[in-house]
């Protein structure tokens, strides 16, 4: 009896250590081999539109301005930008070497723009920079509305469809920046929330007490000051928060995309956490329902696979537009300051050797 358990053990023993072994292989695979293979042999660098192409066409002119939003479009801003990509003379042999650039764009309701950003990945240096451009930024267009933020509107309202709106966005911020970015990223805020829920939260050095109540909107914000585990309701409020409650205090224009930046370093920050690999078919989900782009799939996947070179706190950096002086009443207008901007952006974003210079934008000062 003792030497048939003995062999019912050791076969025991030996099926478990075989199970095991076969798990470690196909754990290693997964892990180390796949990933070495697909990001060495399978993916390969995105490809970037042609500037010698020129931009995307516009779409015809037609009057749809919806009840809901006070937009007035003007045909005349559909040739902003000339057409061109880039600056006049840029060719492509001018681009630097595995650098691509993002629009980023945040639809809060419907098609009201509340977060506009330029973003840069150097493949070379593994660097990323995110420039963030206030929505109080004028263009120089003919439309009676000239904040960069009714852009998407505008272009939605001329056009017809999304579409157009994305089209007429890129026009415009190439007036301010000199160039088309590469790609282009429009992405519901509520997805922030999901996404924030679906990685159990983020964390966020509130500076101040956040109070805020409008009962027209159903909107309540009230978030202690300190530094936090927030949820997804409450990293939106944060960094949409504006105005404050009598007593309370409000924050500016520049604070609040400060906020923006903060929450979206955060957000990537728990995405490259180990825990967040076993939600990645969620984020996917997430991202399919509410996110629109350009990028392709297998782009995707090569970006995907450079997110950890770029995760430490020196190798992703934001900045804003740096803004000169504000007209006031009526309208608010943010002027960029012309020469700090340029610097930013060559120092940034700027996807060619050459340097922008003010005269390869067109950037409004009254």
């Amino acid at each position: 009896m003792n030497e048939r358990k003995s062999k019912l053990i050791s076969l025991f023993t030996k099926t478990l250590l075989k199970t095991l072994i076969i798990s470690s292989c196909i754990l290693i695979v997964f892990v180390f081999v796949i990933p070495l293979i697909v990001s060495n042999y399978i993916i390969t660098p995105p490809s970037v539109p042609s500037i010698t192409q020129g931009a995307e066409p516009s779409t015809p002119f037609f009057h749809m301005t919806p009840a809901w939003i006070d937009v007035e479009p003007h045909e005349d801003d559909l040739g902003i930008g000339s057409g061109l990509r880039a600056p006049l003379g840029f060719t492509d042999e001018d681009r630097k070497e595995l650098f691509f650039t993002f629009l980023i764009m945040g639809l809060d309701e419907g098609i009201n723009v509340d977060t506009i950003m330029v973003a840069s990945y150097d493949g070379v240096s593994n660097t990323a920079h995110i420039v963030s451009i206030p929505r109080d930024v004028p263009v120089n267009v003919s439309r009676r509305f000239r904040k960069i933020n009714v852009a998407y509107p505008a272009g939605v309202i001329h056009g017809g469809s999304p579409e157009a709106g994305i089209r007429q966005l890129k026009r415009e911020v190439r007036s301010i920046i000199g160039f088309e970015p590469d790609f282009y990223v429009k992405i519901d805020l509520d997805a922030f929330e999901r996404i924030i829920n679906a990685g159990g939260g983020i964390y966020i050095d509130v500076p101040f007490h956040m109070r805020y109540d409008d009962p027209l909107q159903d909107l309540h914000i009230n978030i202690a000051p300190g530094l936090q585990r927030l949820d997804g309701e409450q990293a939106l409020n944060f960094a949409r928060f504006r105005l404050a409650n009598p007593g309370f205090r409000s924050v500016t224009d520049f604070e609040r995309v400060e906020n923006q930046q903060a929450v979206i370093r955060s957000v990537l920050n728990e995405l490259l956490t180990p825990a967040s690999l076993l939600r990645i078919p969620e984020f996917i989900s997430i991202f399919q329902d509410n996110v629109s782009t350009n990028i392709a799939f297998s782009d995707m996947l090569w970006f995907a696979s450079r997110l950890p070179d770029v995760s430490s706190i020196d190798a992703l950096q934001t900045h804003t537009l740096p803004i000169g002086r504000s007209s006031g009443l009526p309208y608010w207008y943010e002027f960029v300051d012309i020469p700090a901007a340029l610097e930013l952006i060559n120092s940034t974003i700027n996807p060619f050797t050459i340097p922008i210079t003010i005269n390869d934008v067109s950037i409004v000062q009254q």
